[in-house]
């Protein structure tokens, strides 16, 4: 259902720090013409802990105006608090997203059985979920038995596997029916050899046609082409997660002009250092 390249879409914030929705449609529309499948507004790249609740749902609504049928639109919903994405989830869905990214509630370290309750009330709504496993995160991790119980629903469609662990694929695809799309840029093209059906990426913020472009070769047996744009893309994949994700990648936009280089606390520019390890990588690909 969500196979292909997604942005998971950064939000710019002006020098007032408030959302910059003039900047934010631009770079919609940049994502679009470099041939990604679909975004995923105000995930953890799009600063959803720091944006209140109107926001957050401003957002959603705005990315899925903008976006205008041209691909999919699925909304970051996930709370730690199952209320709180039952919320979200209804409004995005009102709001006619294509489906919700459903992060493991982080924090407070529910159970297995807490887990499958959580996801299913949510699923329970009727939009398309995808399951997000990002242990580094949420000190919880979806368990393979967990996720075979929760792909039995109907409305849980894929899982965004960012727990490094290439294996975690084939075990998915071996034991349940649900489409596995990868969280992890530079584990997007192993991922893809075993059984993964795109990603929801970082990287394409910065680079929207070259990612889309390994993610469709590899999905239509290019795999040649794959590896050689994985060997360039590769230094791009390391360096935005020098720091913090999404201090590099909103960075790398403020260099490349799209934006103001804005973060909300706790979040705040990364060293001089690294932005010059990050601006020759980007000007390697030509991206500066």
């Amino acid at each position: 259902m969500f196979r292909g390249a997604y942005t998971a879409i950064v939000t710019p914030f002006t020098r007032k720090g408030e959302v910059d929705y003039d900047a934010l449609g631009r770079l919609i529309d940049e994502q679009f013409e470099g041939g990604v499948d679909g975004l995923v507004p105000v995930g953890t790249t799009g600063e959803s802990p720091t944006l209140d609740m109107p926001e957050h749902q401003k957002v959603i609504e705005f990315t899925i105006e903008r976006v205008a049928k041209r691909g999919k639109v699925i909304a970051g919903t996930g709370a730690n608090s199952t209320s709180e994405a039952l919320e979200l989830t209804a409004h995005a869905k009102e709001a006619g997203a294509d489906g919700c990214l459903q992060v493991t509630p982080y924090y407070n370290k529910p159970s297995q059985a807490g887990l499958i309750q959580h996801f299913t009330a949510v699923a329970d709504l009727g939009l398309p979920v995808v399951l997000y496993n990002i242990p580094g995160r949420t000190a919880r991790e979806l368990t393979m038995e967990t996720v075979v119980e929760l792909a039995k629903h109907p409305s849980i469609v894929s899982i965004k596997e960012a727990a490094g662990d290439v294996d975690r694929v084939s075990r998915y695809v071996g034991a349940c029916d649900i489409e596995v799309v990868s969280g992890d840029d530079g584990l997007t093209l192993p991922m893809m050899v075993v059984g993964a059906v795109g990603v929801i990426s970082v990287a394409a913020n910065v680079a929207p046609k070259p990612v889309s472009d390994m993610v469709h070769a590899a999905l239509d047996g290019r795999w040649d082409e794959a590896r050689a744009l994985h060997r360039r893309l590769h230094p791009l994949f390391t360096d935005l997660f020098i720091d913090t994700n999404p201090v590099p990648v909103k960075a790398a936009l403020a260099m490349m002009g799209r934006m103001e280089e804005v973060y909300r606390l706790p979040l705040c520019a990364m060293t001089e250092a690294q932005k010059e390890t990050l601006r020759k990588t980007l000007k390697s690909l030509n991206l500066l």
